[in-house]
């Protein structure tokens, strides 16, 4: 058995979760609403407060997917509660971001400025050069994340760019001069 797959999810109370035909979950809960269509194949139940995902053999392609389908389910369930957020680190000199709107300007050493607009369901804050992504759909959140750290990616050397908070560069030694 999958270990993560046969793991039950645990409904806390404020969260409704709905599932239609063809395996449609839709999950209400304080923070919004989330619905994805997941793989047809398993078999989701909601039995009282918890609900449990169960595949039908145990082909690999089924394994596979269980444990998928109960981790889909969870993030969710954790998204309409309590949401997700990423922080990204802005380091260089003269590298800054400013927000405007719903409109993220990056400076980061181009000779233009960087404009992002937020995604549907994402909002973006900053803080003295540390960019904060939250949202509900833990996908979308780190795929902005991934986005706005592409526009910079932070180089061995010196370490200028941007990174995630949790992230660590390698770093590599400079030239060395003759003597």
């Amino acid at each position: 058995m999958s270990r993560i797959g046969r793991m039950p999810i645990a409904v806390p109370a404020g969260v409704t979760v709905d599932i239609a035909e063809n395996n449609k979950v839709t999950v209400k809960g304080p923070k919004g609403t989330l619905e994805r269509v997941l793989p047809r194949e398993m078999e989701i139940k909601l039995e009282g407060a918890e609900i449990v995902v169960t595949r039908p053999n145990d082909l690999k392609k089924m394994k596979s997917l269980h444990g998928l389908t109960r981790t889909l389910i969870n993030n969710m369930v954790v998204g309409v509660t309590s949401g997700y957020e990423k922080k990204l680190e802005i380091n260089g000199v003269g590298y800054r971001a400013s927000k405007a709107g719903k409109v993220l300007n990056l400076s980061l050493g181009f000779s233009h400025p960087v404009e992002m607009t937020d995604p549907e369901g994402i909002e973006t804050t900053v803080e003295n050069n540390i960019i904060t992504v939250k949202g509900i759909d833990k996908e979308k959140v780190g795929q902005f994340a991934a986005e706005i750290r592409d526009k910079r990616r932070p180089e061995p050397y010196k370490g200028k760019g941007i990174k995630y908070a949790d992230e660590t560069i390698r770093r590599k030694v400079g030239k060395t001069g003759k003597k």
